[in-house]
């Protein structure tokens, strides 16, 4: 695949045609620090033959996007409480997502969010609601979270351990400890594909020359938001969670979709903070029908 570059201002986003021209329009939006490398070939394919034209991109600060190194170093986990931004706000996020779809021609899309990348699909939505055909809402903190509230949903044990985890200082330590995140966020239900697990990690220490970038975390979860409230979306929308998952306490996936009206809650037993293999024809199941509703409510086609 190519990797592509839309502009927004004086940041370059990278992004990436994965197949399926002529399908909905679908837009992935992966987590806090990780690239579009972290998406799985697998899961893009089961997209794509459920009708999808899919896009991914990596948010600044990540894979071959424009990364703010100039800027302070805050730890992911207090940028989480900062007021004021640590490098730019939640809003220009957004506006990095909306600049791939006008790289891509598309008046709108349908957005898949993982994680971090979750948290944006619902800001994006809100920013951008005429851009928007659906959100998918996947292991991810709901926007309406500020002040002291996110402590409700993160597991505060994964965030000491992935603290300990520090900077690798060459490709094999970037490669471990690559490899000892995904198993820690993987799903206790399913068995951990190791040699999967590698490829995404020296694909993403390919784009980016390693992993575990504290520092552009930082810059990332210490992007304020000052947009609406989630009871504003009113895009169809999905939120999947796993029962089991590591990082974010399923209670985050409740409180979206309560705040969302409309949303669909979907919660999978025995599935971490990742999308085990076994599920993916589920997964791509749900976004697609989805997909069907925002059709069905009067959402443009390509």
């Amino acid at each position: 695949m190519t990797t592509r570059h839309a502009a927004h201002g004086g940041v370059r986003i990278a992004y990436e045609d994965l197949g399926g021209r002529g399908g909905e329009p679908l837009l992935l939006v992966m987590g806090l620090g990780a690239s579009r490398a972290w998406w799985p070939e697998g899961f893009v394919a089961a997209l794509v033959e459920r009708g999808f034209h899919v896009v991914s991109y990596d948010q600044r600060d990540a894979g071959e996007s424009t990364h703010f190194t100039d800027r302070d170093r805050v730890h992911p986990f207090v940028g989480l409480f900062r007021r004021r931004p640590v490098a730019y706000t939640a809003e220009e996020m957004t506006d990095d997502a909306v600049a791939v779809l006008d790289a891509m021609g598309w008046d709108s899309a349908h957005l898949f969010g993982h994680s971090l990348g979750g948290l944006l699909t619902q800001r994006v939505a809100l920013r951008h609601p005429d851009r928007v055909r659906s959100i998918t809402v996947s292991g991810a903190m709901p926007s309406d979270a500020r002040g002291l509230a996110p402590l409700r949903h993160v597991r505060l044990g994964f965030v000491l351990w992935a603290s300990r985890l520090g900077g690798p200082e060459d490709d094999a330590g970037h490669v471990a400890a690559g490899i000892a995140l995904a198993r820690r966020i993987s799903s206790p239900g399913y068995a951990f594909d190791e040699s999967a697990a590698r490829a995404a990690v020296e694909r993403e220490i390919a784009m980016s020359h390693g992993i575990l970038d504290g520092a552009a975390q930082g810059r990332q979860t210490g992007a304020p938001w000052s947009g609406g409230r989630l009871a504003g979306i009113r895009v169809p929308t999905l939120v999947l969670h796993g029962e089991q998952d590591p990082v974010v306490r399923p209670s985050a996936a409740r409180a979206t979709a309560a705040a969302v009206p409309g949303a669909r809650l979907v919660l999978l037993p025995g599935v971490g903070h990742d999308l085990p293999r076994e599920l993916w024809p589920r997964i791509t199941g749900e976004v697609r029908a989805i997909a069907d509703a925002a059709l069905a409510s009067g959402a443009r086609r390509p």
